[in-house]
């Protein structure tokens, strides 16, 4: 890291016109100036002076100090002036758990804050500040609708202090996104981020000297649309910086017409008939042909083409046909909705718009699908978000489940956690974990216990891992007479409405993901009285931490809740990593309930340690290539 660190970013003179860390970047560390004690102790000390201060006096003293003055004590400062003024506008007096996160927050630290403790306020101070300070910042969340719902609520905070607040989404084209990023503090999601930053890129190469740098933007036709990478504040880090860091974003453009549909459709035939175990084995979630399953490659026609005709691609080409054919499932990885297929977003449920798989993947599954194809695409530009958010000068996140992956934040981040006590404990009753031979017998006995709970007037939250196993279970919860409200990839428009609808009395709601959906489940008072909501989880992730994330949503500030996890052997990850005979007997009567529980734990732990593994890869041979990169321009 640069000797800035401890400064405040923004384009111009000193940091050019596009600041971000330069390549290579062989290692980030975001030492933090605060110790915890101390955070705690200045946040107590400004909420007790919140009301001893002329909060429009201190701003206009506060912007006459120079840039190169706004240290520690401007910080406390402005930060006090910014809370004072959310009661004014917002309705909202920040407690001092809010001004501890929102003083980390500026201090480069991760923030573990439990869910309805007020992360978007704490987010909003410490956005508000760092604008103040003059530094643009981006505040990244976890879908296009939360980003546009937080500006628009925030808008007359921040109009107050006098910083602008804009917005970004999917269908927005360059100017927009422009005048978007151009205000004080920008609210975006992870994605749309990265791939303007890529767009960005083609119009300015990254190794360029300042000097060319600076030629090059006074003659260049296109603008970028972004003002470099000064600051980021992430909402639900842990999702974006591990969960979906395991594959590169990848900026594509339609490739040339090439004759190659009657190839795949080729390829598809010959991949329906081949057998896991004889003709392809499957490692790290992708086919490999056997030495028999290779020999259907070589029993094709010769094709004169130069690539299709290519053993190399022949190969290659049958290996995702195989993936379409066996390892992608519909109303899983992906839906069929409007003619088109939509990939779906393992970490959240939800449709991930504007994307697809490359290398002929989406014309394969569009053709085992039965729809039109679409043209492939050729790669353009790719970045991980491991070599992305590290290139902002200033980074910082808050979640409510980063306990457990600390070290690889630190590691490949450079950013320490902090965990800020809740207001008020937790009220949450923990139910033990079921588990069932199979996915009927689980669904039926869900249907069962969640007939028990909305008769007595509890609303209840279930939790699935995909698609199709949210509608088989509401279709059981229908047959007995039980009216389920389903929340997955087929209605991700109706999201807010329906999260927010969740808390009344009888309500059933079936969701096939909650990290990021943002939207408070606000509960009625005859369902506090009954006991609060009571959440299902359906579902074994590969991490403890994201059974978290959806748990968490169960005693939010303090109100009465329960929770409890009922699982069934045939879920994809018991059936990758535990063997069949180990699965067989974890549903015997005899068998200890410590021991089922240690095993689904032995199966989380390989699978995390395999994501791990793969987010590490990927991290490497992404720093490789910069390295490259750096080497080859400077040794040319």
């Amino acid at each position: 890291m640069s000797g800035h660190d401890a400064s405040w970013p923004f384009p111009g003179l000193v940091w050019g016109p596009y600041p971000q860390l330069r390549l290579p970047i062989e290692e980030v560390r975001r030492a933090a100036r605060w110790r915890s004690g101390g955070l705690a102790a200045t946040a107590r000390e400004l909420h007790g002076a919140l009301q001893d201060c002329d909060a429009d006096a201190d701003l206009a003293r506060l912007r006459q100090v120079p840039h190169a003055r706004r240290d520690a004590g401007w910080l406390r400062q402005a930060l006090r002036a910014a809370a004072l003024l959310m009661q004014p506008t917002l309705g909202v007096r920040p407690h001092w758990q809010q001004l501890m996160a929102a003083l980390a927050l500026l201090d480069q630290r991760l923030v573990e804050m439990d869910t309805g403790e007020g992360k978007t306020v704490a987010i909003a101070l410490g956005a508000a500040v760092a604008a103040l300070a003059g530094t643009p910042v981006h505040v990244v969340t976890a879908n296009d609708y939360l980003a546009q719902r937080d500006a628009e609520e925030l808008a007359v905070f921040y109009r107050r202090l006098g910083l602008s607040v804009g917005w970004i989404a999917q269908p927005m084209e360059a100017a927009q996104r422009r005048a978007a990023y151009a205000c004080h503090v920008t609210y975006c999601t992870a994605k749309e981020l990265a791939f303007d930053y890529l767009r960005d890129g083609l119009l300015q190469p990254g190794d360029l000297t300042p000097l060319e740098r600076r030629l090059r933007a006074a003659t260049a036709r296109q603008q970028p649309v972004l003002r470099g990478l000064c600051m980021a504040i992430l909402d639900e880090a842990d999702t974006i910086l591990i969960d979906e860091a395991r594959v590169p974003l990848v900026l594509s453009q339609p490739a040339a017409s090439v004759a190659e549909e009657a190839f795949l459709r080729r390829a598809l035939r010959v991949a329906q008939g081949l057998r896991e175990g004889r003709d392809y084995a499957v490692q790290a979630g992708h086919a490999r042909l056997t030495e028999a399953g290779a020999a259907h490659c070589r029993a094709w026609p010769a094709d004169a083409h130069p690539l299709l005709g290519h053993p190399q691609h022949r190969a290659t080409t049958l290996e995702l046909a195989v993936d379409a054919a066996h390892l992608l499932h519909r109303d899983r990885e992906y839906v069929v909705r409007e003619g088109e297929v939509q990939l779906v977003d393992e970490n959240t449920g939800r449709i991930s718009a504007g994307r697809a798989w490359s290398h002929g993947l989406h014309q394969l599954v569009e053709i085992k699908e039965g729809v039109p194809l679409t043209r492939r695409n050729a790669t353009l530009t790719q970045i991980t978000f491991q070599r992305f958010f590290v290139r902002y000068l200033r980074l910082a996140g808050i979640s409510g489940t980063l306990r457990g992956s600390t070290g690889e934040l630190r590691s490949v981040y450079g950013l320490a956690c902090l965990r800020v006590p809740p207001r008020t404990p937790r009220q949450v009753a923990p139910g033990p974990t079921r588990l069932f031979a199979g996915s009927a017998q689980l669904w039926q006995a869900v249907a069962q216990r969640c007939a028990d709970l909305c008769g007595v007037g509890r609303a209840v939250l279930v939790g699935t891992e995909s698609v199709r196993q949210s509608e088989a279970l509401a279709e059981v919860l229908r047959a007995h007479g039980l009216q389920p409200v389903v929340l997955n990839a087929r209605q991700d428009r109706e999201e807010s409405e329906i999260i927010g609808a969740a808390g009344q009395p009888g309500r059933l709601t079936v969701a096939t993901s909650m990290a990021g959906r943002g939207a408070h489940i606000a509960l009625a008072p005859s369902v506090l009285a009954a006991g609060g909501l009571h959440v299902i989880l359906c579902q074994l992730n590969a991490s403890p931490r994201i059974d978290r994330q959806f748990l968490g949503r169960a005693g939010r500030q303090g109100q009465p809740g329960s929770c409890e996890t009922m699982l069934a052997l045939d879920f994809p990850l018991l059936q990758r990593r535990l063997p069949a005979a180990w699965r067989i007997s974890l549903v015997r009567p005899s068998v200890h309930r410590l021991f089922a529980g240690a095993s689904l734990r032995a199966a989380q732990a390989v699978e995390d340690w395999s994501r791990k593994h793969q987010r590490a890869r990927l991290a490497q041979l992404a720093h490789n290539e910069e390295r490259e990169l750096n080497f080859s321009r400077w040794g040319s």
